[in-house]
């Protein structure tokens, strides 16, 4: 029996390490960007992922520094989390919000055009470099399916006769190759992106439950928004880059120090995601218990206006009820709860009063 036990033991571990090697966890992208890969030696992965994203060859050159080059959570609120100059002196500026920000795409579009005015020195000629625009964002941004998005102004198009200018120029009157000067602007939602093993898992945990179809990594950035989702690389990927990540940025070549201090800033992360949680489940609470009292009053918060709609609404639903009980016509019904007849017909089927083919 023991010998079983012992045997079905060796059989679990090597699986365990069959597995570790075709997976390795690695540090988060938004903690490598702070730090490690500011280090030349770790340029290949930041070229890598640039490579792939933007389906051309790119060479990591410099890290310029900027007004915010953050060590801390607490430091990167309100700033630029890396900014590169590339081969061809161009400049990819990165990005990562894992919070809801009203003002977000004002703060994309801030930092992109500091990387503009940045390469002009007073006096000089408008010599501008093309800017990238990469931005990592941990919240939805109201996308229902799609992951990655990208934005960029190529063209001036004529009102009245079909011309086009391109928005590029250049300042070599010997060259006939024009330069995009716009800024490039891509929206990398990681959270959205929905890979193979999510639909496995899905699958197995109800039978007979219908699975929700899911892509699975056709492209190579795809992989890298693999990367960004879940911090593992697979042994399989063969994005640019990313199997220098699997090595580099590998949690388990860590010194203890980096260890410590990679979950301290984890900890800190947990910790401002959760307060930010609880503050807007007390506030949408407060406000929806005032909104149901005060009923039709106009509330100034967002939950006092939550609050106000379900309990009018709730209130509608009970009137037509009542209506339809009473013998009223439809009609009746919704002239007096100010509902359309479709919603007054929609509220008696749901609750049971009236039969869908009526």
């Amino acid at each position: 029996m023991e010998n079983q036990k012992s045997k079905m033991e060796n059989q679990k571990s090597k699986m365990e390490n069959q597995k570790s090697k075709m997976e390795r966890t690695i540090i988060s992208f938004d903690y490598a960007i702070k730090g490690i890969l500011r280090d030349k030696a770790n340029f290949d992965i930041l070229s890598g992922f640039l490579s792939e994203l933007l389906e051309k060859p790119v060479a990591v050159q410099e890290v310029l520094e900027s007004e915010g080059n953050p060590t801390t959570i607490d430091g990167k609120v309100n700033r630029l989390d890396l900014k590169a100059k590339l081969d061809g002196d161009e400049i990819a500026v990165f990005e990562i919000q894992f919070y809801d920000q009203i003002d977000f795409l004002g703060k994309m579009l801030f930092n992109a055009s500091k990387a503009v005015v940045e390469q002009i020195s007073s006096g000089d000629m408008f010599e501008i470099k093309k800017v990238y625009s990469i931005n990592i964002v941990y919240f939805s941004m109201v996308a229902k399916q799609e992951y990655v998005f990208v934005a960029n102004l190529t063209e001036f198009k004529g009102l009245h006769f079909d011309e086009v200018i391109p928005f590029s120029q250049n300042l070599d009157p010997t060259s006939k190759v024009r330069i995009d000067i716009h800024p490039e602007y891509f929206l990398i939602l990681p959270n959205k992106f929905k890979d193979k093993d999510e639909n496995d898992n899905k699958g197995k945990k109800g039978k007979g439950k219908k699975v929700e179809k899911v892509r699975t990594t056709k492209s190579k950035f795809d992989e890298w928004v693999y990367v960004l989702k879940n911090s593992v690389v697979k042994s399989e990927f063969t994005a640019a880059g990313i199997q220098a990540a699997g090595e580099k940025l590998n949690v388990l070549k860590m010194t203890p120090k980096q260890r410590a201090a990679y979950e301290a800033d984890k900890q800190a992360k947990m910790t401002q995601k959760s307060q930010l949680y609880t503050a807007e489940l007390k506030g949408e609470k407060i406000g929806l218990q005032k909104g149901l009292q005060k009923g039709l009053q106009k509330g100034e918060e967002i939950g006092l206006q939550k609050g106000e709609e379900i309990g009018l609404q709730k209130e509608k639903v009970e009137a037509a009820i009542r209506g339809f009980k009473k013998g009223h016509s439809i009609e009746i019904i919704a002239e007096f709860t100010d509902l359309t007849s479709e919603q007054v017909m929609k509220i008696l089927k749901d609750n049971g009063l009236m039969t869908s083919d009526r």
